[in-house]
């Protein structure tokens, strides 16, 4: 199992959500952990490899959306905390993908 690499270091123990920023980051733990799911060693295809950018682009974008329900400093910086770690994974998903996808097969 070849997991990707960006998303090994996540810590998958949920939290008991007692304020908005605790569920969005539970929210974000969630996003990582369908993430972390992904494997390189079933990249085949170019389809393969679109599809799995599709889900990080997707994931980012939820990422991103959960970041605008959050106005207040105090608890948005828990919250930006933990999605510019997301975001960063994403990032560098993306950029293992790009590298695997041009020896996958057409």
């Amino acid at each position: 199992m070849d997991m990707f690499s960006a998303f090994s270091s996540i810590d998958y123990h949920s939290i008991r959500a007692s304020t908005p920023a605790e569920t969005a980051v539970k929210r974000l733990n969630g996003i990582g952990e369908v993430l972390s799911s992904l494997e390189m060693s079933s990249i085949r295809t170019q389809d393969d490899v679109a599809r799995t950018l599709w889900a990080l682009d997707t994931a980012d974008k939820c990422v991103r959306l959960i970041l605008t329900e959050f106005r207040t400093e105090r608890a948005r910086e828990q919250v930006v905390r933990k999605a510019k770690s997301l975001i960063g994974s994403i990032e560098r998903a993306r950029e293992e993908i790009s590298g695997y996808g041009s020896r996958v097969a057409g």
